[in-house]
């Protein structure tokens, strides 16, 4: 289950994916078969998310993991490989990793823990 929590060891891979409108669904299709056949069975894996644009140029996995070497482990295991190849073919690939340093909800029910979590954790990622 995606657990979005500010200051948490968890990696976040946002992956933007560019496609021709007449390819979205296959991309889509591939990457739910790499996820149920191949990703959710790697060590590290949390949860991976996808979602299409409207205009259907663009496809967006939204992954969780336990750390970055977990996520780089998936991408070099070879039961991934034959996807990513076939990925490859259809559409372009954007990687990025993230780390979470702040959640504003539209209850305003952040307690005063989260709040403090939130300040110190955009503060660590400000002096990098």
């Amino acid at each position: 289950m995606t657990t979005i929590v500010a200051g948490s060891e968890v990696i976040t891979s946002i992956t933007v994916f560019t496609v021709e409108p007449e390819q979205q669904q296959q991309l889509i299709e591939l990457l739910i078969r790499a996820g149920e056949e191949v990703i959710h069975k790697q060590p590290g894996f949390i949860s991976i998310n996808i979602h299409r644009s409207l205009d259907q140029t663009q496809v967006v996995s939204y992954s969780q993991w336990q750390n970055r070497e977990a996520f780089n482990e998936m991408l070099q295991h070879t039961t991934m490989i034959p996807y990513l190849t076939e990925i490859l073919k259809i559409a372009a690939i954007e990687p990025h990793l993230y780390e979470v340093v702040a959640i504003i909800r539209a209850d305003s029910a952040t307690s005063q823990d989260q709040s403090r979590v939130l300040k110190k954790s955009a503060r660590k990622g400000s002096k990098k």
